[in-house]
């Protein structure tokens, strides 16, 4: 996505120099054509594109709202995943007690972690139709690998190695039935948002309307420079090129903004997102590791209290 508030000016008129190019072919056209036959019968009224104008700017903030709508659900549903990415962490690092049994309930720990950090990342690539099981090995065992990697849909089955995991400190008495439910309604929560992301990404934006308006943006184009040449002569060119650039360069921000999974720069920034969580995820990891609540235990107890609890 792009993240800079800057945009260059290249990339966005890079968006629509087709359609540019054949704009100021179109009206110099035209201008040729009505100096060396003195066509003064071709100009037509102002007021016909103005209105007409008019008709195509309601429609294309309808469509640009919508579009941006769509893109806004996304965004708040990843918001929604670095949420819950954080509160599930805390709940199986402060849930799980590790002041006895510490090894074995560390690494299973670590692994419903590491595992919640390949689950972005597998959700991102999975949104965007790449591979889902893609650069996963740092995050996985090679038992979780075996298993997905024959799955369609890599992100349900990793919440589903999830919730293994919950049954398995359930069983093992390392959590109580209250802090299982709570741990469960997280990962629910996380198929719900995953739900979510797959409905906007499946749900494809009428065709008819965009090319309803794309056809009605072309035709008044094609009327544009018969107004203007009799007031403006040669300058109706450029004059035709810089209103022609405003419908077009809004009817590509609504097509970039409407499907806001489909790995282009006006995405939303799931990966950047994911690598976000995965640095979260890690730190909390990090501060909760048994080495790391043994130096912090062994330094507070050389001053005059101890304060840190296990």
């Amino acid at each position: 996505m792009l993240l800079k508030e800057n945009i260059p000016a290249t990339y966005v008129f890079g968006k629509i120099r087709k359609e540019l190019i054949m704009v100021a072919i179109y009206s110099s056209v035209i201008y040729f054509v009505h100096q060396y036959y003195n066509l003064k019968e071709i100009s037509i009224p102002l007021t016909v594109p103005s209105i007409l104008g008019t008709i195509i700017s309601l429609l294309l903030a309808f469509r640009s709202n919508q579009a941006y709508d769509r893109w806004w659900e996304a965004r708040i549903l990843w918001g929604a995943i670095v949420n819950d990415c954080r509160s599930y962490t805390r709940q199986v690092l402060t849930f799980v007690d590790s002041s006895y049994d510490g090894e074995e309930k560390w690494a299973l720990k670590e692994r419903i972690v590491k595992r919640q950090i390949a689950w972005c990342y597998s959700l991102s690539r999975h949104l965007r139709k790449q591979n889902a099981n893609q650069n996963l090995d740092a995050y996985l065992s090679e038992d979780d690998l075996n298993i997905i990697k024959n799955r369609d849909n890599v992100p349900v089955a990793l919440n589903e190695l999830q919730g293994h995991d919950l049954r398995t400190l359930y069983k093992l008495g390392w959590v109580n039935e209250y802090q299982q439910v709570a741990l469960d309604e997280t990962l629910t929560r996380f198929m719900n948002s995953m739900g979510g992301c797959e409905r906007i990404k499946n749900t494809v934006f009428p065709a008819t309307y965009s090319v309803y308006i794309h056809w009605l943006v072309l035709f008044f184009v094609l009327l544009l420079p018969f107004s203007l040449i009799e007031f403006f002569g040669i300058l109706q060119v450029p004059l035709v090129i810089a209103i022609s650039s405003a419908f077009f360069l809004i009817e590509k921000m609504a097509i970039h903004l409407q499907d806001p999974f489909e790995n282009m720069p006006t995405d939303t920034p799931t990966t950047a997102i994911s690598r976000k969580i995965e640095q979260d995820l890690k730190q909390m990891l990090k501060d909760e590791s048994p080495k790391e609540i043994e130096t912090v235990v062994n330094t507070q107890q050389k001053g005059s209290a101890v304060f840190y609890i296990l």
